[in-house]
């Protein structure tokens, strides 16, 4: 099981089968922090830990948990399997269609700020209206299904005409889906779950708002991409620097070099667009590519 994790998390385009894995390991984590918790009749525990994770509705309490504005969309509730089988069925399936389409660091970006605009709404609407002060929930908020709005809203957005064939249903264009999961979520802004209906609803307005603006030329999640790609540069081995001398050789005209693109440079190119589009490319990279074509 190990290395099947370790492969899907070296594999192309596989954003959405890597974020499951962590939602899923989380899960996993906690439900072990529960059971050892309830073994030694020490509730306290697991309640302090679910503290940490969970985003809290009180703004005094949440500036001193920060982190929580993003922990909270990989945790989800322990007294039911269905909160993250739903979630995470439905990311799923709108999340390798997102992937096929815009890529892995697109997918990552948008589900995170799904997380970021669902925890904004949340703790606006618990610190500003009168009807959500009032019911302020003593747990805080848990899952991720204001980052799979998001993917669900956003996918819909770019493709809605796309069908996906249900159970009982057959053929359904994936924008009545996300119209209903948002009708749900409006209704259920003043019900139980009143916090993480807006939160959903949060979510569903970033997904619109991120392909529309991305379909206009502007990545509204780019700074993410760059973050996690810093992280990732600062945690990767740095390659050795190996000194070797050699007969000086003619150089290339400028032209000549970037038509003369080796199979592996074709290749690097081809995966840079399957990761994060044609619009990632240098002008260098593209003419490469165009002249291999001609080939």
């Amino acid at each position: 099981m190990f290395d099947e994790f370790k492969n899907a998390f070296s594999r192309h385009n596989n954003a959405h089968v890597q974020l499951i894995i962590l939602n899923v390991m989380m899960f996993l984590a906690l439900a072990m922090v529960m059971v050892f918790a309830s073994l030694s009749e020490s509730p306290e525990i697991f309640s302090w830990v679910h503290a940490q994770v969970a985003i809290p509705a009180r703004l005094a309490t949440f500036i001193q948990k920060p982190w929580t504005i993003i922990t909270y969309a990989f945790v989800h509730d322990l007294s039911s399997i269905w909160h993250i089988l739903f979630n995470m069925l439905v990311f799923y399936w709108f999340g390798k269609l997102f992937v096929e389409y815009l890529g892995s660091d697109k997918l990552i970006a948008l589900y995170i700020l799904g997380a970021l605009t669902g925890a904004i709404f949340y703790l606006v609407v618990y610190n500003t209206i009168p009807f959500y002060q009032a019911r302020i929930p003593g747990l805080g908020m848990v899952g991720a299904s204001a980052a799979v709005y998001a993917v669900l809203v956003g996918v819909a957005t770019l493709l809605p005409d796309y069908t996906f064939f249900l159970m009982f249903f057959g053929a359904v264009r994936i924008k009545y889906i996300a119209f209903i999961y948002i009708v749900i979520s409006f209704i259920g802004s003043v019900g139980l779950n009143a916090g993480g209906n807006v939160a959903h609803l949060g979510g569903a307005l970033i997904g619109y708002v991120y392909i529309k603006q991305l379909q206009a030329g502007v990545n509204w999640g780019s700074w993410i991409t760059a973050t996690l790609d810093w992280f990732k540069r600062l945690f990767s081995a740095s390659p050795r620097v190996k000194v070797t001398y050699r007969k000086a050789e003619p150089q290339a005209k400028p032209t000549e070099r970037i038509s003369k693109a080796t199979q592996e440079e074709i290749d690097a190119i081809l995966d840079k667009i399957s990761d994060r589009g044609y619009e990632s490319l240098s002008k260098e990279e593209k003419e490469k590519l165009f002249n291999a074509s001609k080939k």
